[in-house]
């Protein structure tokens, strides 16, 4: 009997798929309510940290330098009060094969997948993720499947995402290039159903664990370098895995004082999914599209229960603009000789605001950079935009409206993080845990799961069920 291959019968089986695809059975962390054994989920992958480290390390992964950007710092200083102005530092993670931190994650996933005899692995991405699952899958002698959404309905690409594409297909990776919308989703179940291929998903157990080797290693070349831990880490936010494993490396590390921010772009008013605003934004990951309904709702996600879950992390979340990264991505290169692709750059502009705050003595970590290339470069960015009716012109980017305007500041003083309020969105997500899951009464192990959730307080989330009438 043939299988309904239509959207609603694959989605009825999407669990089924998934579960065969994973390896992982999700239902035997969940306990029928909000709350769900997260750490016995991450506990999944039967990898300490030191087999982790030893599997990135036999291809290439991992231990890439800490570099201070003396240059950029001492420009931080003119625009700081007099004795403020941290130590400014990147962690070069554009020094792994794949040219970015995913590397990590990828290795993970597909050693874990060659492990359990699977001849090929899936990624659904259209970021840097294809390229580092596409290189380990090379290494490992899998096959390698890339689904990407690429263009508009007019079938005009982003050049950020084509050239991620050509990446991928050099590792001999095939990759499926989609429009935008629903059938993304789709197409990635029905080709793991089809090819019966491991999920190599970037929220899965295995992904998000081998982004904890990264700040485990940052801690200990900080102590090694310095003779201390950084004060402050930050970590550029889409789907949260990057900050949620560099936090958690951090912690088996003993940093646990280090504060964590979260960077995004701000894309305020845009809409990921629509085909109309698609090409609209310069910026593909790393903004507020995906920072922000990610840290509210985690498991919106491709698999049953994300593993990246940054509001459990997070101390801070500030945005910056557009136009503010493209600015730090030339000032990296024309100051400190680096020339690194935007995501990145996006945390070195929060840093560089946020250096301003702190004193001299203390230290500021970029903890990712990564690589760049002719559809990740400025000029392709700006000229695509420009394309697409963007005006682009210097000022201030207070002044910039998301796929309206770039505004490159005309003063590096103008580059400014600005912050979220973390408590409203701690409510928004506990707000989601209640209507997604249809939530009329709570237990205390509820209560205790959404404390560390929202990285909060018993007497803050009975409030905030308070203000929902549920007791």
């Amino acid at each position: 009997m043939s299988k309904d291959m239509s959207y609603q019968g694959l989605m009825a089986r999407r669990n089924e798929i998934m579960k065969q695809a994973v390896g992982i059975d999700y239902a035997i962390f969940e306990s029928g309510s909000i709350a769900f054994d997260y750490e016995k989920m991450m506990r999944e992958t039967g990898y300490t940290l030191e087999e982790m480290q030893k599997i990135q390390g036999a291809t290439g992964v991992g231990n890439t330098p800490i570099l201070e950007l003396k240059n950029l710092t001492a420009l931080a200083r003119k625009m700081a009060p007099k004795g403020k102005g941290a130590r400014i530092f990147i962690k070069d993670e554009a020094s792994n094969p794949s040219g970015s931190f995913k590397a990590r994650r990828a290795a993970n996933a597909v050693y874990h997948a060659k492990k359990l005899g699977y001849k090929g692995v899936i990624a659904a991405t259209s970021g840097n993720y294809g390229a580092a699952v596409a290189s380990q899958a090379a290494m490992h002698g899998l096959k390698c499947i890339i689904v990407q959404e690429c263009y508009d309905s007019r079938g005009v690409g982003q050049p950020e995402i084509i050239e991620k594409a050509r990446k991928c297909e050099a590792y001999g990776a095939e990759v499926v290039q989609l429009t935008v919308g629903p059938e993304l989703f789709y197409t990635f179940l029905k080709l793991l159903e089809e090819t019966g291929y491991f999920n190599a998903s970037l929220y899965t157990p295995f992904g998000i664990a081998g982004v904890e080797t990264l700040g485990y290693e940052l801690a200990m070349q900080f102590r090694e370098r310095i003779g201390k831990d950084p004060d402050v880490v930050v970590c550029t936010n889409a789907g949260g895995g990057n900050l949620t494993g560099t936090a958690r490396g951090l912690i088996k590390a003993g940093a646990e004082s280090v504060s964590v921010v979260g960077a995004s772009v701000n894309l305020q008013g845009l809409h990921m999914a629509s085909d109309e605003q698609f090409n609209r934004k310069s910026f593909t990951t790393g903004h507020t599209g995906f920072g922000m309904p990610f840290s509210t709702w985690p498991d919106r996600s491709d698999v049953p229960r994300s593993a990246a879950r940054p509001l459990r992390y997070m101390d801070r979340y500030v945005t910056v603009s557009q136009g503010e990264v493209f600015y730090m991505t030339e000032a990296l290169a024309q100051l400190e000789g680096l020339e690194r692709g935007p995501a990145g750059n996006t945390s070195l502009a929060a840093a560089f605001s946020i250096a301003q705050e702190l004193d001299e003595e203390q230290i500021i970590v970029v903890q990712e950079t990564e690589y760049t290339g002719a559809g990740k470069h400025i000029q392709a960015q700006l000229s695509f935009a420009r394309e697409n009716g963007i005006e682009i012109r210097f000022g201030n980017p207070e002044e910039e409206i998301p796929g309206t305007s770039i505004i490159l500041p005309e003063h590096p003083r103008l580059i400014k993080a600005r912050d979220f309020d973390m408590n409203k969105i701690r409510k928004s997500y506990i707000k989601n845990c209640l209507e997604i899951r249809e939530i009329e009464k709570i237990t205390e192990a509820d209560i205790e799961f959404l404390v560390q959730e929202t990285k909060s307080s018993y007497d803050f989330v009975k409030e905030v069920l308070k203000e929902r009438n549920i007791e």
